[in-house]
């Protein structure tokens, strides 16, 4: 008999808000964050606007050993793995050895740390490079930091696959437990906004090089002109559904019920991109079909090429205006790794509380045959979603979310 895995807690760090329902309340108002980027001087680059979380102070929440030797992204992500397991009604250290793994998404990296130890190795010398510089840079730093802090020795890895890689971590996540892990941390938190990381993400071309916040991110508009970069993202406790009922775990958000990961053709292929066919994968992983899909939470990339690419693929599998679609990231910027799983979260609010978030900002283009949830929150009743992620390269990845079943006990907090 498969395993069933369920999301028992949530652990958000966004830039329209720290915590999962000040960034839920954000998300249904449609209050955006994307601004002037004030983490350093970006006047002299062609963009100049992010998703920045503002009132995070590291100090407040993690011990003053880990700071000299973590970049911002692992402190934003140690933070979401404390306020992931403490939702959970977990605490890591009281749970057998190997019972609990963790499996992040990395995008960049700790670029911020590695810059300024550059900066320090060009200016001063070798003998001022900090010995962390050996692993605060790496992609895999957030697993491990998070897996030390907890005490964590079950199944743990990394992937990178960008903005494809959320998901794909949540779906690693649900392997280990299907083969017996009793319990996975898992998702992504970036934070690349400092110049080599910016230079890094210019290096895409997909990234507005406009002033007006209001107008810098809008999928699915004909004045769509590119993605703003954002920091943040979402971690998730899994857990096997046996397990979950046996400790009487305080939240149910939902069970992660499908997923599939495809790869578009090389560029000048006559071959068609693959995303329809994540889709239709993942729908089939989770014993669908499209009529059983009751919201999309688009990838929502704002380049036309992309975005028709995108639309197509819903549309043909769902059929013209055939399911309510939303963006809700307009409003955070792309978080890059930290995107897919911040729209887990917002999926399975979405289902707890029966209703669709908006696309912020957004007026749908008539070349996009898509039931696009714009200006504010649409009342439904949904019980599965399906989030779309697309990475830079060709990923594809598509996950669908289930609500709980009505009879699963729950103990009450």
């Amino acid at each position: 008999m498969t395993r069933r895995t369920l999301v028992t807690g949530l652990g958000v760090l966004a830039p329209t808000g720290l915590g999962v329902e000040e960034y839920w309340a954000a998300t249904l108002a449609g209050r955006g964050a994307i601004g002037p980027v004030t983490r350093f001087d970006a006047s002299g680059y062609p963009a100049r606007l992010a998703g920045e979380i503002s009132g995070f102070d590291a100090a407040e929440h993690l011990p003053g050993r880990l700071l000299p030797q973590t970049d911002r992204m692992t402190r934003l992500s140690l933070v979401g793995a404390d306020w992931a397991f403490a939702d959970a009604g977990v605490i890591p250290a009281e749970l057998p050895d190997y019972d609990v793994g963790v499996i992040t998404a990395s995008h960049s990296g700790g670029f911020e740390f590695g810059q300024n130890e550059l900066r320090a190795l060009w200016s001063q010398g070798g003998q001022y490079v900090s010995a962390y510089q050996s692993f605060a840079w790496f992609y895999a730093v957030n697993s491990g930091q998070i897996s030390i802090r907890g005490g964590l020795r079950g199944p743990s890895s990394v992937v990178v696959s960008d903005q494809a890689g959320g998901l794909d971590a949540v779906a690693q996540a649900r392997r280990q437990i299907r083969k017996g892990t009793r319990m996975v941390i898992s998702g992504a938190v970036d934070a690349s906004i400092c110049p080599w990381g910016w230079v890094a993400q210019l290096t895409s071309g997909r990234l507005n090089t406009g002033d007006d916040p209001e107008r810098a991110y809008l999928p699915f508009d004909d004045r769509a002109a590119g993605h703003v970069p954002g920091e943040g993202g979402a971690l998730l406790v899994l857990e096997n559904a046996d397990d979950a009922r046996e400790r009487g775990a305080a939240h149910i958000y939902g069970e992660i019920a499908g997923y599939a990961s495809t790869m578009d053709p090389r560029p000048g292929s006559d071959r068609d991109p693959a995303l329809q066919s994540a889709i239709e994968l993942a729908l089939a992983d989770a014993d669908l079909t499209p009529d059983d899909i009751d919201v999309v939470f688009a990838d929502a990339a704002a380049v036309p090429d992309l975005d028709r690419t995108e639309a197509e693929a819903i549309t043909k599998v769902f059929g013209v205006r055939g399911v309510p679609v939303t963006a809700p990231k307009t409003t955070t910027g792309r978080l890059y790794s930290g995107a897919a799983p911040l729209d887990l979260a917002a999926a399975l609010l979405s289902l707890r509380d029966g209703v669709i978030p908006p696309t912020t900002g957004t007026v749908l283009s008539a070349a996009y045959d898509i039931d696009l949830v714009t200006g504010a929150p649409r009342p439904a009743a949904p019980r599965t979603a399906l989030v779309l992620a697309r990475g830079h390269g060709g990923f594809n990845s598509a996950m669908v979310v289930r609500a709980a079943e009505p009879s699963t006990p729950v103990r009450k907090a």
